[in-house]
């Protein structure tokens, strides 16, 4: 990108067919198998508590793949990453549909994190320096919405496929969302950031970044990781909470897909917020909500409590769009940036691989009762945690 187009930015309109336009169908793609995941565990055989920990291999998945994507990124570019990890996202879903026990669905799971980790680390690289600074957070929060958008329409088509071919149907939406995004990418004109540094130029390595902006990590990444437990807890126990309900598989994907509408509404609004009133406006009262909605969940005993609950968590998740993303390329540095959002990437994947594994810990010690109320407390804690950690951002004229 030129220093004139980096000084100026782009629009959102016209990030519009190269960025948000693959991110919105692979999305949806991803969207159709996300509460699908854990109904596929528990039909192979696996308990409630092992289901979730299945679950939580996606979060795995991606924490292992933050790091070296963000490595990937800075000597490959982001179309060329994004083009590998659509290339094995596919294959990845094909064994999950098609995995004969629970140890393979829980291999494929993971690989299908790692793909889904430098998917997104690629896109929120290029948006951090393709924007002007004060349409970060809309910039951001539209990334997010494009994925709400796919978290929405994902289990309604899902849903409508396992009404004709069972949870197999799911699998087939997704394997077919992602290879569409992987046409529209190729078709699409490179976007001006997407290519690699060239050859010769000075680099700081990754754990050097790392130790260069540790105090950061150490803090706000905290409050981060919290945020990635919450979004990922909701994914795991709105379905398991609609089993324990005895809802059929197509009820929870429609209870699912209704929570996901409401972040499909909200995206724009958060990160206007965000851009016009500063981080903490959307932060605080969004990871308040996740926790209430959570701390609540017990009280839902039929399908409507559950539908009541899954869309408070989807009103604090879609307040939330575009957060981690906005506070990573405002913390950012200029030399090392790639680096640097790969392990901020990393601190929010290590919480939403640890959300489901905690949600399946409680619940095989305890109850699911127990491990919606601790989920709840941590929404707490992250809302008190951002408030601490989040820096004013600077005004533009």
């Amino acid at each position: 990108m030129t220093e004139t187009a980096a000084a100026q930015g782009q629009t959102l309109r016209q990030l519009g067919p190269t960025v948000y336009l693959p991110s919105a169908v692979y999305s949806t793609g991803i969207g159709a198998v996300a509460p699908v995941i854990v109904l596929t565990a528990t039909g192979l055989g696996a308990s409630p508590a092992v289901a979730a920990i299945v679950a939580g291999l996606l979060g795995l998945g991606q924490i292992s793949g933050s790091l070296p994507a963000g490595v990937l990124i800075s000597r490959v570019g982001e179309r060329r990453t994004m083009l590998a990890a659509a290339g094995l996202a596919i294959p990845a879903l094909i064994c999950c549909m098609l995995a004969p026990n629970v140890l393979l669905l829980g291999a494929a799971v993971a690989l299908l994190g790692v793909c889904g980790s430098a998917w997104a680390l690629s896109r929120h690289a290029y948006l951090t320096e393709a924007v002007r600074p004060e349409l970060r957070a809309r910039a951001m929060s539209t990334l997010g919405g494009v994925g709400r958008i796919g978290t929405f329409t994902g289990p309604f088509l899902g849903a409508a496929a396992m009404h004709l071919a069972g949870l197999d149907g799911a699998y087939l939406v997704a394997i077919t969302g992602v290879g569409l995004a992987t046409v529209v990418l190729i078709v699409s004109p490179p976007v001006p950031h997407d290519r690699a540094v060239p050859a010769g130029t000075e680099r700081p390595g990754l754990w050097t970044v790392i130790r260069a902006n540790q105090h950061t990590l150490r803090t706000l990444g905290v409050g981060v990781l919290l945020v990635g437990a919450l979004r990922a807890s909701r994914q795991t126990i709105v379905p398991l909470w609609g089993v324990s309900l005895g809802l059929d598989p197509a009820t929870i994907g429609l209870i699912y897909g209704v929570s996901g509408g409401i972040d499909m509404l909200l995206f724009y609004p958060a990160g206007k917020l965000m851009d016009r009133y500063g981080r903490r406006w959307a932060a605080v009262p969004a990871m308040a909500l996740l926790g209430a909605a959570h701390a609540l969940l017990p009280l839902a005993t039929g399908a409507f409590g559950l539908t009541a609950a899954a869309l408070l968590m989807g009103l604090g998740n879609g307040l939330s769009a575009g957060l981690v993303m906005t506070l990573g390329a405002d913390a950012s540095p200029a030399a090392g940036r790639a680096e640097f959002l790969g392990a901020w990437r990393l601190c929010s994947d290590i919480g939403q691989g640890g959300g489901p594994l905690l949600i399946g810990a409680v619940t095989a010690v305890a109850s699911l009762t127990a491990a919606a109320i601790t989920v709840g407390g941590a929404g707490l804690l992250a809302a008190v945690l951002l408030h601490r950690w989040i820096k004013p951002p600077p005004r533009y004229e």
